[in-house]
């Protein structure tokens, strides 16, 4: 059952880790949850998902706000319900917990590859907005975006622009506070 499955997906597992296609174990398998989609954009949202998963879960712990706001993002950009966003955000974060360290870079890469430019900066945005979902972006979650940006193959310029978008909640950006 399973084999035909993937093979209507077109996502025939080799001995790498990787499918012939390309496609990590990770992504497959929330791909698989999304099955009414076609399957290139459920792989799209499969890996946008689990890459936000990746910010919120670098310090170790994921924030019912981070998950709320994973939720709202997938929500919004995706036209999802949200059940459907709940089920994609968590296979996400259980993914990420299994396999994060030796998925992480395969899954941005092969989010990148398939991904314009406006949809690679439209992650970045988000994945500010998921750090910046408890009112700071810790300097680990800044870190992290950093080497995603890099892994997506933006510039520094468009880093430092979607940084800037979330200024007030990065600590060292912060205006002082004049009753301090």
């Amino acid at each position: 059952m399973f084999e035909g499955l993937r093979k209507i997906f077109g996502i025939e597992a080799d001995t790498s880790g990787l499918d012939r296609g390309g496609v990590s174990g990770s992504v497959r398998e929330i791909a698989d949850a999304l099955d009414r989609l076609p399957p290139e954009r459920a792989r799209h949202l499969a890996s946008f998902a689990y890459i936000l998963g990746r910010v919120a879960n670098v310090d170790l712990e994921v924030t019912p706000e981070e998950t709320r706001a994973m939720e709202g993002i997938l929500r919004r950009l995706a036209g999802l319900s949200e059940d459907e966003a709940i089920l994609i955000v968590r296979i996400a974060k259980s993914q990420h917990e299994l396999f994060g360290a030796t998925e992480s870079y395969v899954v941005t890469r092969e989010f990148a590859r398939s991904s314009s430019e406006e949809e690679k900066n439209a992650l970045l945005e988000c994945l500010f907005a998921v750090s910046a979902s408890d009112n700071e972006v810790s300097g680990i979650e800044e870190a992290e975006i950093r080497k995603i940006a890099g892994e997506l193959g933006l510039s520094h310029a468009d880093f430092i622009a979607a940084r800037f978008r979330v200024r007030d909640q990065i600590p060292l950006l912060k205006p002082p506070d004049p009753r301090d």
